[in-house]
């Protein structure tokens, strides 16, 4: 979401809109916000006459907008937070409610909604109302090429100091569960000591994600050419399925090899030019030169060749079933040996 600093910020110097509609695909955001509006709006004491948390599902537009109406008690502010809204019916009456309601809505009331794991019908009056004052929030998933950098970032945030490739090996094996990824930074936090940089090591101890057998491993060990290694890297991950998903293994291994083929598109430019391509961090630019030493253009496209096969081969398409172990050590070895495989384009 990226209004959610300036919400934070509105809420800390007590500057608030009447509505705040949070909405959209990712849970995150919306929590964070959440959060602060039910921690740092009221004070403890007007929190019990002045604060009401409800859910979509136990209740309707027209009680939220009879509960904004009233003035409050004590204090200068009613919070009304509606969890769960998607479980609300916006229905034609419904949206007539509403948007009656944030036409003219009372000064002292606060009300919430938090739309969470969809967005909300932007062809309805009421959400354009809300688009025009202002007052809709969107929140949506950080993509997959912006993961790495979303971690390095929350660790600086938090003062983690870590070692260049951690946010990339987080964002690997946590995926994009944002709320999971905050809550293990979070523990990590508190367990490291001061000064102390989290490396590999101690994410293996703390988070269980090995150090040495993971899909970063393995795309290094074929970036930089080095048989053994991956095939041993490919050999405990075939055995140890529940480590990594094939599937999000095999789209991690498509995007290393895709920004290979960009890096051959890109050659001569500035390395900043090309990591913001990428997407990735500018120490990691050094890695995908030797990758692009290893395979030339021709090699690196016959591999995305060989990827696209595999997957096929997973899912059951034009093979027999076979062992997804097995599938990642033959594709392993063709990639090695890429130059003497013959792909079909």
């Amino acid at each position: 979401m990226k209004e959610l600093d300036s919400i934070l910020k509105s809420i800390k110097n007590k500057a608030f809109l009447p509505v705040y509609f949070l909405h959209g695909e990712e849970p995150y955001y919306i929590d964070v916000a959440v959060k602060s509006f039910e921690n740092d709006v009221l004070e403890e004491d007007e929190k019990a006459f002045g604060q009401t948390v409800t859910y979509g599902k136990d209740t309707n537009i027209a009680e939220i907008i009879s509960l904004a109406q009233q003035f409050p008690m004590f204090g200068n502010y009613n919070l009304i937070i509606v969890k769960e809204a998607q479980d609300l019916k916006f229905g034609e009456d419904e949206c007539k409610i509403l948007e009656s309601y944030i036409e003219n809505p009372v000064p002292t009331t606060i009300l919430v909604f938090a739309h969470k794991h969809k967005k909300v019908d932007s062809r309805k009056k009421f959400a354009k109302t809300l688009q025009k004052n202002g007052q809709l929030f969107l929140s949506e998933p950080v993509k997959e090429w912006n993961l790495a950098k979303w971690i390095a970032d929350e660790c600086f945030a938090l003062g983690i100091k870590t070692a260049p490739n951690i946010s990339h090996l987080l964002a690997e094996y946590l995926g994009n569960d944002l709320s999971r990824i905050a809550n293990e930074l979070s523990k990590l936090k508190m367990i490291l000591k001061e000064g102390e940089i989290l490396d590999e090591k101690l994410v293996e101890m703390h988070i269980g994600i090995s150090k040495d057998f993971n899909v970063f491993e393995l795309q290094k060990a074929l970036g930089q050419k080095n048989a053994e290694k991956a095939m041993k890297i490919a050999y405990y991950i075939g055995k140890n399925r529940n480590s990594t998903p094939f599937v999000k293994m095999m789209g991690n291994l498509y995007f290393y090899f895709s920004n290979i083929i960009i890096y051959h598109t890109m050659h001569g430019q500035s390395q900043q030019a090309i990591a913001s391509e990428l997407g990735i961090l500018p120490f990691f630019v050094k890695d995908y030169a030797e990758a692009a030493r290893s395979y030339p253009l021709k090699h690196a496209t016959k591999i995305i060749s060989i990827l696209r096969e595999t997957d096929l081969k997973s899912k059951g398409l034009g093979v027999n079933q076979t062992d997804d172990g097995e599938l990642l050590k033959e594709m392993v070895y063709k990639i090695l040996n890429i130059d003497k495989v013959k792909v079909k384009l």
